[in-house]
């Protein structure tokens, strides 16, 4: 992997090192790029105190996976728009004079035959330089972009992504953060296991398609998710935290987001109302069943849902549900963040100095923008 090197070529971003001072600004740009197997999403921030504030954003379902199950390749059609979509992400990083930027693509590039074509297409196009990430590190990345997000009083937290083509799963020690400072000082929290599951809400509603399951589809969804989603062996030791009632889920991905949106009966999602809200496990199972309930008008004519979300949504919340019978617990974070929130503190981290006659730190995979 690349160290923090320029982009080949004439790189399109400006940021380039001149060597004469430069007037006080507001602080260099990063960008943070999130390609999954349903959408394209990206950030684009400036630091602020141990966190950053948001300039800009992009987000389009791209639909990247779609067909993959069957084919096991990517469709010309699919990287067109994510080809397109990432035109839109390299101009707005231009405009807003971004410096370093890490551009991840997850579970669809991981398993296409073609990946790596879709890759260099991206680069030929947006002369973006993507890295295809393991399930271990995409789960990671959910977990730092989650915590201001964990409640130092309980236990353990469950992190809970649920993507396009897969399901993440990290058991954090969060009684082991709170001895070593928490948030305020204790660095990263211990992540004691985790899990990936090959099971997202478009190979989730391709697999188990509704137009043959009808009444069952529901169900079934959740069969299947059932037998693909495994508890990992350094999780079985934590069982009896969560019978104690003392774990807590932090759930990150367009289905909570969606499923808090459908609880508070918002008549149109807003993120500052639904990022970082608390629901009970009743209430989230109330919101899954009502969805489930409606067939795919129905679930369009809901404000928050829509009809971009109308056809996936029961495939998330079949998985949510399987997550909670699996791992029972009373509250739930509900996250509007995770995979490039992670990847932008990641970026801005400032480099711990070096102790005289010391070897020099391994190399990262961001790309500075030249």
């Amino acid at each position: 992997m690349a160290q923090d090197k320029p982009a080949a070529g004439q790189s399109r971003f400006p940021g380039k090192k001149t060597g004469k001072r430069r007037r006080a600004g507001p602080g260099p740009a990063f960008a943070a790029i999130d390609l999954g197997t349903n959408n394209c999403r990206m950030l684009v921030a400036r630091r602020a105190g141990r966190s950053f504030r948001i300039i800009d954003a992009f987000s389009r379902i791209v639909r990247l996976g779609g067909g993959l199950t069957e084919t096991g390749k990517l469709n010309s059609e699919a990287m067109d728009r994510v080809v397109e979509a990432l035109g839109v992400c390299a101009e707005k990083m231009e405009r807003r004079g971004v410096v370093k930027y890490r551009a991840v693509a997850t579970q669809a590039c991981r398993l296409a035959e073609n990946g790596d074509e879709l890759m260099s297409r991206i680069k030929a196009k947006t002369d973006l330089d993507f890295d295809i990430i393991t399930p271990e590190e995409e789960a990671r990345l959910a977990v730092l972009g989650c915590l201001d997000l964990m409640d130092e009083k309980y236990e353990v937290a469950l992190v809970v992504d649920i993507g396009g083509g897969s399901t993440e799963l990290s058991w954090v020690d969060l009684a082991q953060w709170r001895e070593r400072g928490g948030f305020e000082n204790g660095g990263r929290p211990p992540v004691r296991t985790w899990a990936s599951a090959p099971v997202g809400v478009v190979t989730l509603s391709e697999r188990i398609p509704e137009v043959e399951h009808g009444e069952n589809w529901y169900s079934e969804m959740k069969k299947f998710a059932h037998s693909a989603i495994k508890t990992p062996r350094g999780a079985r030791k934590l069982r009896h935290v969560f019978e104690a009632g003392k774990a807590h889920m932090i759930g990150t991905s367009g289905t909570i987001t969606s499923v808090a949106g459908v609880h508070m009966q918002l008549p149109r999602y807003e993120r500052s109302i639904v990022d970082g809200s608390w629901m009970t496990a009743e209430e989230a199972r109330a919101a899954c069943q009502d969805l489930a309930s409606k067939d795919i008008e129905g679930r369009a004519a809901n404000p928050v849902i829509g009809r971009d979300r109308a056809d996936l949504v029961l495939a998330g919340c079949a998985i949510l549900e399987v997550v909670m019978d699996k791992w029972p617990v009373e509250n739930i974070r509900v996250g509007d963040r995770g995979l490039r929130e992670g990847l932008l503190l990641n970026l801005m981290r400032r480099p711990k100095r070096r102790r005289r006659g010391g070897r020099r730190p391994g190399g990262n995979n961001e790309k500075a923008a030249e």
